[in-house]
């Protein structure tokens, strides 16, 4: 073990942001090709985080990690290209929730479709047993972040 580390290895962060994008990128293309409505990565990291019954915009900030001002300009444009719409929150007469429409539950499913083909084609590049451990590692619980 070296006392002096590489300075050209990325570390982990960047990797899993290039695997993050790796996907995205992939899954903008498919979409794309098939004819779907066009969506920005943004957009589909909204949905990605959306729950089926609707959730806050204070809350799909929060899970994506962007401000409400973000969140909100994805949420419009999905609301204007037809997949989002926005209802009530029984819970707060002074907030909404957004939801899919029938048509963002269709291209929810079909994302989903290709996300499946997507880690297929990834599995056949680095191989099933690599795909597995990655995996594996991923959904092993962290714990909550150090506190320094």
């Amino acid at each position: 073990m070296s006392l002096h580390p590489d300075p050209t290895r990325r570390n982990l962060p960047q990797l899993l942001g290039d695997a993050r994008r790796w996907f995205e990128e992939a899954l903008l293309a498919a979409m794309n090709a098939a004819g779907g409505p066009p969506v920005t990565s943004t957009q589909v990291q909204l949905f990605a985080v959306l729950d089926a019954e609707g959730t806050t915009v204070a809350t799909l900030a929060r899970r994506m990690g962007v401000t409400r001002q973000t969140a909100h300009q994805a949420v419009h444009g999905l609301v204007s290209a037809g997949l989002l719409e926005q209802i009530p929150d029984p819970a707060s007469a002074r907030q909404r929730l957004i939801r899919r429409t029938p048509t963002g539950e269709h291209a929810h499913h079909q994302a989903e479709r290709l996300l499946k083909d997507l880690e297929t084609q990834l599995a056949e590049r680095i191989g099933h047993e690599t795909l597995q451990a990655l995996r594996a590692a991923l959904e092993a619980p962290w714990g909550p972040p150090p506190a320094h």
